[in-house]
């Protein structure tokens, strides 16, 4: 069996550990969630460890879980560009 290390199978790379990538980077990342109750957009990290509330209307957008935040239902993101 012959494994291409110069060109990995990106499905197995995103498997591995941060650190034992081919090039190495973090899981983490922002995301503009909008507000399902006054269709603001706030920016939150996607492993926040404080529940983010909506600046305008104060309703919950997330929660935090140990790992990635857990979006509240009705909530929709998108991850940031880099």
């Amino acid at each position: 069996m012959e494994i291409d290390l110069l060109h990995p199978n990106p499905a197995d790379e995103k498997r591995k550990h941060k650190l034992k990538r081919l090039i190495q980077g973090p899981n983490s990342y922002f995301m503009d969630v909008k507000c399902p109750g006054c269709w603001n957009i706030e920016t939150v990290y996607s492993h926040a460890q404080t529940v983010v509330v909506c600046g305008s209307c104060n309703q919950m957008l997330c929660q935090p879980t140990g790992g990635i935040c857990k979006l509240t239902e009705g909530c929709s993101f998108r991850k940031k560009a880099e």
